[in-house]
């Protein structure tokens, strides 16, 4: 982190000038900024500089008593911005601090939609400020910025912000005029550091060279000098602001060396795992214009393809204390890409399939077995596909084709080389020799390979089958990089008719970068969703309205012949159901939305059910609002073994909550479970299967 006296540089009149509205330093009032009335107020101190919200803890109570009577109820601060009206791309510095424990959210609020769009969150304490930066996309639409402060119930925690910042262009973008630095920041080493050059002033150094800038010896740029080196290869880092939306264009900064051979230049990125992937690095110039002093500034334009977050690294590293001085000045950032030679972005969607129009791009070798596309009514014998329930998935070594001694190859279409991609689908085994010794072999009941597009290379295995399906969909994440252009294949072996059951495979998709990095496992879950890996997701209990709760549950449910034997999610993961075994026929459970607000246009709500089970009762989808309920959609009965997709398209002009209310039915064998709840503004964009439950055992 920098070094506070160098944050203190005043800004100058020209970046001032600059600053849009929604913009303000909180100096004698809020800008325009108002606290949402349903929630604590944020409060102005009493000198000014910054709002807070503060923990609700009694000033009566000591730490000893708090700690006795359990948590406090949690205490949530909304601070909404004026109406803003920004065409282009901007960018939004938040200098914050969390005090104690708590956390910090800062969502984009369009008019007319019922959630707001997550941009930014942290929970880490601090003892200083600390400066956030994050991008706002051109806007056609007018939308307000909302600052959600949740402090924790520890005594002492606070979450105040002293400045919001909203300025035109990229958040990248910085020509170090402003003591907040544009948000880029230092990571510190004991011996070599960025620094703030320029200034008028010197403390270090009488031959600092003129910015880049205003080329005059007021303007600033960072720095970073060997003088301090100690040990070999010491390496100083100057890092920006993490990007929050995918970023595709060139990035151009100026620099200057003094030395070519003392020290190594280098731009990097750094993604949220910590990977970091060369950018560029210094190539060595013209002996002749090397002196001990700082040259002319060197242009450079380099290609930028971040599809997910990253932060741009400039690494210096020098090998003595006479490795030299690097400097840099006016880096900025623009959506088109620096030459017309560089190659367009690839859209890795191209591999994507659900197999419910055909077979997408994918391919089959020429063999004696094949990848049949087909589909199972819903009923309580076999399992549907994974995308509906009652759509098509791929299914291979079944008894429609009793060939023995043959291996079938699935090709997906070309992927470029030199790149990360991420590979997700969903498998299944199944079949009438799942449970015999066939299927121990689960190298060769399904394996993905990497077949490069040079003929001479050899295919490389990428992922194996390790997980006993039990004849459910489970979940496959693959990451993997190709050194040249590839296709991924799915293989799949029989040796012999009793060494084989059924394969089955659906939902193919592909995407940019490392599996960990695009789950949005480390980025803000959006509102609405819920797929109940890490709990409830802001939905709530009725405790008024019902007989008991829904529970989270792993695995099968206890009562045979009924409810799920996995999650939709993965196969592995959690779900909600109503466990019917303690409750009476006709009693309920409730699940509650949190309160959403009124929109113009039509909302989706999308969710997977499952109902098996002989005494199946009633799944209902309410709509709660001023008092009243609404019935939106409902099921009645045993619909099938298979969870089936539910899609609901409803419209609400005020307030509102959304209810699950499952009832319990005549019998034990009454489970009803629901997962992967999706609730958001517009149309529904398909159409929700309907089929009348069937008792037929066959695939069609």
């Amino acid at each position: 982190m920098l070094l506070f006296y160098l944050l203190t540089f005043a800004a100058t009149i020209q970046a001032q000038n600059q600053l849009l509205p929604g913009s303000c330093n909180f100096e004698s009032n809020t800008c325009g900024y108002t606290s949402d009335a349903d929630f604590t107020s944020w409060e102005l101190h009493k000198d000014g500089r910054f709002v807070a919200v503060d923990a609700a803890i009694p000033e009566d109570q000591d730490d000893e008593k708090s700690a006795d009577t359990g948590p406090q109820k949690e205490t949530i601060g909304i601070l909404l911005s004026p109406a803003l009206e920004q065409g282009e791309w901007s960018c939004l510095r938040l200098v914050y601090q969390i005090s104690g424990s708590g956390s910090l959210t800062v969502l984009q609020r369009t008019e007319g939609k019922s959630f707001d769009k997550p941009l930014w969150s942290s929970q880490e304490p601090s003892d200083s400020w600390v400066i956030s930066s994050m991008d706002l996309q051109n806007n056609t639409e007018p939308y307000r910025v909302v600052v959600e402060g949740k402090p924790g119930g520890s005594p002492g925690s606070s979450v105040a912000v002293f400045e919001i910042h909203i300025s035109p262009g990229y958040c990248l973008d910085c020509d170090f005029e402003e003591s907040h630095l544009c948000g880029y920041s230092n990571q510190w080493n004991a011996n070599v550091n960025w620094f703030v050059g320029g200034g008028g002033g010197q403390l270090l150094h009488n031959d600092m060279p003129n910015d880049h800038t205003y080329n005059n010896k007021t303007g600033h740029f960072m720095y970073v000098d060997s003088i301090y080196a100690k040990t070999f290869k010491e390496v100083a880092k100057l890092m920006s602001p993490m990007t929050m939306v995918p970023m595709y264009g060139c990035l151009s900064f100026q620099y200057q060396r003094s030395e070519e051979r003392g020290n190594l230049f280098s731009v990097f990125t750094r993604d949220r795992l910590g990977q970091y992937q060369e950018m560029w690095r210094a190539g060595p110039e013209n002996q002749s214009e090397w002196s001990r002093t700082l040259g002319e500034w060197i242009p450079v334009q380099v290609d930028l393809k971040a599809p997910y977050s990253v932060q741009v690294v400039f690494e210096v590293a020098f090998n003595s204390p006479r490795g030299g001085r690097v400097a840099v000045d006016d880096i900025s950032f623009s959506p088109e890409f620096c030459s017309t030679d560089s190659e367009p972005t690839f859209d890795p969607s191209i591999a994507n399939c659900d197999f419910e129009s055909g077979f997408c791009h994918y391919s089959q070798d020429q063999g004696m077995g094949s990848w049949r596309r087909v589909s199972v009514k819903p009923n309580i014998f076999r399992n549907g596909d994974h995308t509906t329930g009652a759509g098509s998935f791929l299914l291979v070594h079944s008894q429609l084709n009793p060939n023995s001694g043959y291996v079938t190859r699935l090709v997906g279409p070309t992927l470029p080389g030199n790149m990360k991609f991420c590979l997700r689908f969903f498998f299944s085994l199944r079949g009438i020799t799942v449970a015999t010794a066939g299927f121990n072999q689960t190298d060769r009941a399904l394996g993905v390979y990497l077949q490069p597009q040079q003929k001479s290379s050899s295919q490389e295995k990428i992922w194996t089958q390790g997980e006993k399906s039990r004849g459910i969909w489970i979940g496959a994440d693959v990451t993997f990089q190709t050194l040249q252009p590839s296709k991924v294949v799915f293989v799949s072996t029989c040796r012999s008719f009793w060494d084989c059951g059924s394969v089955a495979l659906d939902d193919i998709s592909v995407s940019l970068g490392d599996c960990e990095l695009t789950a949005g496992m480390l980025s803000s879950p959006l509102p609405g969703h819920c797929d109940f890996e890490k709990g409830l997701c802001g939905y709530t209990q009725d405790k008024k309205n019902d007989d008991a709760d829904w529970e989270l549950r792993r695995g099968p449910t206890p009562t045979s012949y009924t409810g799920p034997r996995g999650d939709h999610t993965t196969g592995l993961g959690y779900y909600l159901h109503m466990e019917a075994s303690p409750l009476l026929h006709g009693q309920r459970v409730q699940l509650l939305s949190s309160i959403l607000r009124g929109s113009r246009g039509p909302q989706c709500l999308r969710f997977f059910y499952q109902m098996y089970g002989s005494g199946t009762g009633q799944l209902n989808i309410l709509l709660s609002k001023d008092g009243e309920v609404a019935l939106l959609w409902q099921r009645t009965g045993e619909q099938s073994m298979a969870w089936l997709r539910a899609t609901v398209e409803y419209q609400s002009d005020s307030q509102h909550q959304i209810v699950f209310e499952a009832i319990r039915g005549s019998s034990v064998r009454s489970d009803i479970a629901i997962d992967d709840i999706v609730l958001e503004s517009g149309p529904c964009t398909e159409m929700e299967i309907k089929a009348t439950v069937g008792t037929s055992n066959e695939i069609e």
